[in-house]
């Protein structure tokens, strides 16, 4: 039976990260510890976003994933990812999801394609049609080649299930752009260090890399960010994050929970390598700085 969450109650969600074993399958005993880390900070869960290298998973090795964690029945809301190209191939993926205990949906911009205005509407008009959860947009330009126009957040507000919007372009203006377009959907930060600008803002939360390294203390920055009493933490939260995003997000969140002993490897799928990374000098150097805080 799927448990009901107000999904306002969770400000943080963590964009989980998918662990691998030596032969570069999917860990799953480890997948069951990350999960539980993040109930016990009382995060949301993304499954097969960006950072849990959800395009680079085949389709059995996604199903498994999301049959597994729900199966898991954690005590906290599971949204899922849904990106690709193919619109046929993303409704088989809502419909199939649809049957499965989840609460939310992750929509993606389409890749590769840059659609305008018309495009992005009827992309996600469809999506939102063929489930009835909650969905957030997801804007990141910077990994699909194209940015959401608030045009398409107006476009798409007789949607009653039109929940959120990830805003991930690094604007704020496009931020408060989002806001004034469709005031009833609210926005999450999908950049871990301006959180404590986007809730001056008005923000609702983030959807986090960092919370998978730090999962307590994202968490507890978050709240102070909304709150307004972050001050004295945010050049040494901003000081941090950088050091997760020296090279193409998540190789450094796995190389830092490696070494944090939270995943048998640092392994990512190709084409990503944790090679990548040559120097962790700055990850330590922020792990000492953030556990520090409890």
């Amino acid at each position: 039976m799927k448990t009901s969450f107000n999904l306002s109650d969770f400000p943080l969600w963590t964009a989980l990260v998918t662990p691998f074993d030596t032969q570069n399958n999917v860990d799953f005993d480890t997948l069951a510890r990350l999960v539980e880390e993040q109930v016990a900070a009382n995060n949301g869960i993304l499954l097969l976003g960006s950072t849990g290298e959800g395009l680079a998973l085949t389709l059995d090795e996604q199903k498994h994933i999301v049959e597994f964690v729900c199966d898991l029945s954690p005590t906290v809301p599971l949204m899922v990812a849904v990106g690709g190209i193919n619109l046929q191939a993303q409704l088989d993926w809502v419909s199939y999801c649809n049957d499965l205990p989840i609460h939310a949906f992750l929509l993606g911009t389409p890749l590769y394609a840059k659609p305008g205005v018309v495009g992005q509407t009827h992309w996600f008009d469809a999506l939102l049609s063929a489930t009835s959860l909650p969905c957030m947009l997801y804007n990141v330009p910077g990994r699909s080649a194209v940015a959401i126009a608030p045009q398409v957040l107006s476009n798409l507000q007789h949607h009653d299930n039109l929940w959120a919007l990830k805003e991930a372009s690094g604007d704020i203006s496009k931020f408060e752009a989002f806001r004034k377009a469709a005031p009833n959907v609210a926005v999450y930060s999908g950049d871990d260090g301006l959180i404590p600008y986007f809730a001056q803002a008005g923000a609702a939360g983030l959807v986090s890399v960092a919370s998978n390294a730090w999962p307590q203390q994202t968490a507890e920055f978050v709240r102070r960010s909304l709150a307004g009493t972050f001050p004295n933490l945010f050049t040494t939260w901003t000081d941090a994050v950088h050091s997760l995003f020296e090279v193409a997000s998540p190789v450094p969140v796995k190389v830092l929970m490696h070494q944090q002993g939270r995943l048998v490897t640092p392994n990512l799928r190709p084409p990503l390598t944790h090679l990548e990374l040559n120097n962790t000098v700055a990850l330590s150097a922020a792990n000492d700085t953030i556990l520090a805080w409890n």
